[in-house]
């Protein structure tokens, strides 16, 4: 009897101790339990953002740092997103030495070659024919020195046989010399037109052969032009012109290089009478009024198209002398007013 007593005595404190026992487990295990999965989500969020700095060395720190700039909690999608990043990947990932030199190596030379495009765009641009004139002062003129009263008259696109004897009996009228920008085509058609206004005295300079726009011609015609004229005026007048004016006033800075290097000057003007407009007498005469100071280039004209009326030229001259001489201007030829040669 007392045997099973003490049997059924032993069996309760064995019962009750293992119940004491087993809760303590039950705790713990869910204790490490959320400690593992906090564990694993960080150890997996790391590696899904260091094999995305691995997998794309260009992306910028903000893009790849941003939940955690923001202080945003992890969302549900996130843990899908590590598991994925946990998985193996075929390929082999760059060394992290090679991924961080990748991004140095593809930024540095974009901003030299963009600065490098900047300079060939600068470089490349043309220059304005004011732009030329200061950049090549020797070569380039536009007026003398405005500490002398001088101006000097100029005459372009002849000779012709109807407007140009009239311009020469003007000026032979009011004993003065001028410069004549010839044509070598007109020249070459009108050689006695040539030989009285050099016996006169007058200066003769090189407009073309053809009245050419000298920017667009290529560099063999554009030469060709300067060079033609220059061979049949030489013929008749016993010098090589040293003064070009370009037709329209126009050239480009190839060719003003070229002109300088071949020791002639361009000679365009500041004071324009518009008289290739047809214009009566008082229109030349106040256009040039308007704008005479002491050194300018005067620019009239003793030919042209058969459409244009160069009567208010002629008719002009002598007023015009007249009233500068009474300035207190003197009339001066290209050459006196530059103080270079007439010829080369």
């Amino acid at each position: 009897m007392t045997k099973w007593l003490w049997a059924i005595a032993i069996a309760g404190l064995l019962t009750t101790g293992c119940g004491v026992s087993k809760n303590k487990p039950i705790y713990d295990q869910r204790s490490t339990q959320n400690f593992h999965v906090e564990e694993q989500d960080l150890t997996a969020d790391s590696s899904a953002r260091n094999d995305k700095m691995d997998t794309e060395p260009l992306a910028s720190p903000r893009s790849m740092d941003s939940p955690l700039v923001a202080g945003t909690p992890p969302t549900s999608a996130q843990p899908e997103a590590a598991s994925t990043a946990l998985t193996p990947k075929p390929s082999p990932k760059p060394s992290p030495k090679k991924a961080a030199s990748h991004p140095e190596s593809s930024k540095k030379p974009s901003v030299p070659v963009q600065k490098n495009q900047g300079q060939a765009r600068i470089s490349q641009k043309k220059l304005t024919l004011s732009q030329l004139v200061v950049k090549y002062p020797d070569t380039f003129k536009v007026r003398g020195s405005a500490q002398e009263k001088k101006v000097a008259l100029t005459f372009d696109d002849g000779p012709d046989t109807r407007f140009t004897p009239k311009v020469l009996d003007a000026l032979k009228a009011s004993q003065v010399k001028a410069t004549f920008f010839v044509l070598g085509s007109l020249a070459n058609a009108h050689p006695d037109m040539i030989r009285r206004i050099v016996n006169e005295g007058h200066v003769i300079g090189n407009h073309s052969y053809s009245h050419a726009n000298l920017p667009k011609l290529t560099v063999d015609k554009f030469q060709s032009q300067i060079m033609s004229t220059e061979s049949v005026l030489q013929g008749l007048i016993g010098y090589a012109p040293k003064l070009i004016r370009p037709p329209y006033g126009a050239i480009n800075e190839e060719q003003v290089r070229w002109i300088a290097d071949h020791h002639y000057l361009i000679v365009n003007w500041n004071v324009d009478s518009l008289d290739w407009k047809s214009l009566n007498s008082d229109q030349v005469l106040n256009n040039i009024m308007q704008q005479t100071k002491p050194g300018s280039i005067i620019l009239q004209h003793s030919g042209g198209a058969d459409s244009q009326d160069l009567s208010g030229t002629v008719q002009a001259i002598g007023p015009l002398i007249s009233k500068l001489k009474a300035a207190g201007y003197t009339f001066v030829t290209v050459p006196e007013l530059l103080h270079v040669a007439k010829g080369k």
